[in-house]
């Protein structure tokens, strides 16, 4: 399937002033530019755009004196290079030179650590309007920390370039920046000592199938309603405009009373699914991710997920597709990929849809290597599905990247359900995780319910056993399954002795309410 709607004719015929403009001059993408990080180690990517055939050296502002390394390569017949440099051992700052006809510096270079940091709203959540805005903005004041934005753009094919340019991280850059991202960049920073480059990539309400190409959604029949929805949506777009406009109008009627009223506001109407929409399939991986290809990273974090919630079971595939999907096209092997599980919040149409989606993510952690998942049933706000403590999520995404990435000892999870066996009429249950034991906060365990082979799932007693919990009910003489926190409004309080909170998880694998909902 391909569709070119109006956004995606206006970016070629704006692609195509600039590279008009820009002939026979090196160029360079804006991943690639003064203030930037590059990923310490070999084979750091430089690239960019010449003539045809013409000759590019890329000299690496390191060394003494007129023996700094320089590496050479000849454009392609589209123009096309690419240079892979050994990074040097100090962290800089670097100048970088990239010549051709012209010349290129480019300044303040640092050597050191690069996260891509990707999702929806809770990735793109600003520090600004996180808890402590005012104290955590004044003080982030890191040169060493550099920050890229990439800017929102949603494309019919995968983009060569984007928009957006490296800043340091300081009081004045830091306000409109992903908070999750940054306390993660300065986590490992405070941990490491070393430089560290994040790359925000995120758009509010988007579904993961954004973020995977085209390919991989072709390539598998679970995925084709999500293609077929979107040529009806394109098909049908004009009508679905017109009645958009009309309730866009009447809403804004609406908000004037409201206003006079001193009523609240009501939200205003979701706009039709169509060309250039932020839920096309692939589009901002067209336009988000492939233009960052291959800039050097040690791994990704991700916090999305709240989009797929009614689809949960498809997301089991999905999810862990599209991180091959980007692990295959950086093409640096099986790159460390943290993801945070969703939160729970009241508002969640039904528990089942919310807790198969956490389900979903709990199975890409033990599918899916060089993986991590934070969980955020502890810090999380039942009545707002943006929680502003972005400072917990954040470290604890750097306590997996300490773990997973750079090899630190240390606890990085909480208690994670390994398996269970039944003991007459109580069932016990084991945990990974929980080396040095178990704890319960705030008198006895909740969340916690058991069944019989009648699938009647009830309110259980569970107790902590040493590494083990105990779980039992006078309803169910003969169980056969338990589920923890499988509630879209569950707060428990198991959690291992390094205070980090246990998943939740059933022991079951009945079919749930999403199961076969693509």
């Amino acid at each position: 399937m391909k569709i070119r709607g109006y956004y995606g004719l206006l970016g070629l015929i704006f692609s195509g002033l600039i590279f008009t403009a820009a002939d026979g001059e090196v160029r360079l993408p804006a991943i690639i530019g003064d203030n930037m990080v590059l990923q310490t180690g070999p084979q750091a990517a430089i690239w960019g755009w010449a003539d045809p055939g013409e000759k590019v050296a890329v000299r690496g502002g390191w060394g003494d004196p007129g023996k700094e390394q320089v590496w050479k390569t000849t454009a392609d017949e589209k123009g096309k290079w690419i240079v892979r440099i050994d990074t040097p051992h100090t962290h800089g700052p670097y100048t970088i030179t990239v010549s051709g006809k012209n010349t290129i510096k480019i300044n303040n270079v640092l050597i050191g650590e690069v996260w891509v940091c990707s999702g929806q709203s809770n990735m793109e959540w600003v520090v600004q309007n996180s808890d402590n805005a005012e104290q955590e903005i004044a003080a982030a004041n890191y040169p060493q920390i550099r920050l890229f934005k990439v800017e929102k753009k949603v494309a019919d094919d995968p983009q060569e370039d984007c928009k957006g340019q490296w800043v340091i991280c300081s009081p004045e850059t830091v306000p409109p920046f992903s908070a999750v991202a940054y306390f993660f960049g300065r986590e490992l920073y405070q941990k490491l000592g070393v430089p560290v480059g994040l790359i925000n990539t995120s758009w509010g309400g988007t579904p993961a199938e954004a973020w995977t190409k085209m390919e991989i959604l072709k390539s598998d029949p679970d995925y084709q309603p999500i293609l077929e929805r979107f040529k009806q949506a394109v098909a049908t777009y004009p009508q679905a405009m017109k009645k958009y406009e009309e309730a866009v109008a009447k809403w804004k009627e609406e908000v004037k009373k409201a206003q006079a009223e001193k009523k609240p506001v009501p939200h205003r109407p979701w706009e039709p699914l169509g060309p250039g929409h932020s839920h096309s399939p692939a589009g901002l991986y067209n336009g988000m991710i492939a233009p960052l290809i291959p800039f050097s990273i040690r791994g990704a974090i991700w916090y999305q997920g709240e989009s797929n919630v009614g689809r949960a079971y498809q997301y089991r595939k999905l999810f862990p597709a599209m991180i091959r999907n980007w692990r295959d096209d950086w093409g640096q092997g099986d790159f460390t990929f943290l993801f945070v599980q969703i939160a729970p919040w009241r508002m969640y149409s039904d528990n089942g849809s919310f807790s198969e989606l956490q389900e979903s993510q709990l199975l890409t952690l033990k599918s899916v290597k060089n993986t991590g998942m934070v969980v955020t049933t502890d810090i999380g706000n039942l009545d707002d599905i943006h929680p502003h403590n972005k400072q917990d999520v954040g470290k604890r995404l750097a306590l997996w990247a300490l773990s997973v990435a750079y090899g630190k000892a240390g606890v990085y999870s909480g208690p994670i359900y390994k398996s269970m066996q039944g003991e007459g009429n109580k069932i016990r249950l084991y945990f990974d995780h929980a080396v040095d034991g178990l704890v319960n906060r705030g008198g006895p365990l909740t969340f916690f319910t058991i069944a019989g082979e009648d699938k009647n799932f009830v309110r259980a007693q569970a107790v902590i056993d040493g590494k083990t919990v105990v779980v039992s009910s006078e309803q169910v003489p003969h169980p056969v399954a338990v589920r923890f926190a499988w509630t879209k409004d569950a707060e428990p309080n198991l959690f291992n002795k390094d205070g980090l909170p246990a998943s939740p998880f059933r022991t079951d694998d009945w079919p749930g309410v999403t199961s076969g909902k693509n």
